[in-house]
């Protein structure tokens, strides 16, 4: 079972052509990297201020590289927001891996602060906003979710993990399930290239912005055929995520990745032998070995499945030689048996004994 396998070849569904229906992108740019460690309050951050607008302000925190989006480009972000000088946080997408889709020019009264300061920012780019409340939630606030207090300034650690240039200024929400599916599809060929080219991370890109094509709420709408042509593109994206985080030896998302296709397809061979193979970096060999029984159960010749067993056995030998080892120098050896010297006066007085009685019994029997 190669690493990327059918899932990573060019389909051959005349979906994943383009068409007059699909959208026509002028530039696409994306970029994946792991999530910052600790989201309990905003990062320190030692750049300089730069003043975007009149209540905005942004600090990078880590460079992007190419050119910055256009005017109602759609923008997918993650980002992190607190109320300035508090540590109430409420919003965290990273937790909720959940990648925000934001057309600029487009976005919402309450975000219209944070798409000033994605509308500044390169592909990549991560960076600390400081908002005030007019371009915010406002006067009133929100008091449903997300709670934030009224006239609160707030403060975003946002990351740009890509855009799309849209000539005809369509975006995602207003295509059709099939223009959708046939747009994902099209990234997912473009990531399958990357990828055949060992190009891990931009690979990625193209998976995951793929998988924005098809976000929860859209998957939630969905059923019978539509359900299922989205899937053949959704699913396979994530089993190819999946093999760039091992690769990349991310071995816990490359697991969450593997569950969310096991969710819908749980005799996915595919991922359960990766999510496996994850779990065995990790040392969970229990919990892997019983996800390589259960691809063997569904595809029981195959090599690579076969293989981690055996693997698994002769780590388990392997291990139980070297606890056989460490109890033995831990106890020490067994001490030797050794035959007690004969006691040659008991043995002797024990003869004389015998003698006496049995001239005795002569003695009897003759009297008799």
């Amino acid at each position: 079972m190669a690493v990327v396998e059918e899932d990573a070849a060019p389909s051959a569904d005349p979906a994943a052509g383009s068409s007059d229906n699909e959208i026509t992108v002028e530039e696409a740019s994306f970029v994946h990297s792991e999530p910052p460690q600790d989201g309990s309050a905003p990062p320190a951050v030692s750049s300089d201020m730069e003043v975007l607008h009149d209540k905005v302000k942004k600090q990078v925190i880590k460079e992007g590289h190419g050119r910055k989006p256009l005017k109602f480009a759609t923008c997918f972000v993650h980002y992190r927001a607190w109320v300035q000088g508090s540590s109430h946080k409420f919003e965290d997408t990273w937790q909720e891996q959940h990648l925000i889709e934001l057309v600029l020019g487009k976005e919402k009264k309450q975000m219209s602060g944070l798409g000033i300061g994605v509308g500044s920012m390169k592909s990549g780019e991560r960076a600390l906003l400081h908002v005030g409340w007019e371009l915010g939630y406002g006067k009133e606030g929100s008091f449903s979710f997300p709670n934030v207090p009224p006239m609160a300034d707030l403060v975003y650690e946002v990351e740009l993990i890509g855009f799309d240039d849209v000539k005809e200024g369509k975006a995602r929400s207003d295509m059709t399930v099939e223009e959708r599916v046939a747009a994902a599809d099209r990234r997912k060929i473009e990531g399958n290239a990357y990828f055949k080219e060992k190009k891990l991370e931009e690979a990625m890109q193209q998976y995951e912005m793929a998988i924005a094509y098809m976000g929860d709420d859209f998957m939630f709408q969905l059923f019978g055929k539509y359900r299922d042509m989205a899937l053949a593109v959704k699913n396979p994206c994530h089993l190819n995520m999946a093999a760039c985080l091992i690769k990349l030896k991310r071995f816990d998302e490359a697991i969450a990745q593997c569950s969310i296709v096991l969710s819908e397809d749980e005799s996915n061979v595919k991922a359960l032998f990766r999510r496996g193979k994850a779990k065995s970096e990790l040392g969970q060999t229990e919990s892997a070995r019983e996800d390589f029984l259960k691809a063997k159960k569904y595809s029981p010749e195959d090599k690579e499945i076969l293989q981690e067993l055996r693997l698994l056995a002769e780590q388990d030998k392997a291990l139980y030689q070297k606890q056989k080892e460490l109890y033995k120098g831990l106890f020490g050896p067994r001490p030797e048996v050794k035959p007690k010297k004969a006691n040659y006066l008991v043995v002797f007085w024990q003869w004389l004994v015998s003698f006496i009685l049995y001239l005795a019994r002569m003695f009897k029997r003759k009297k008799e």
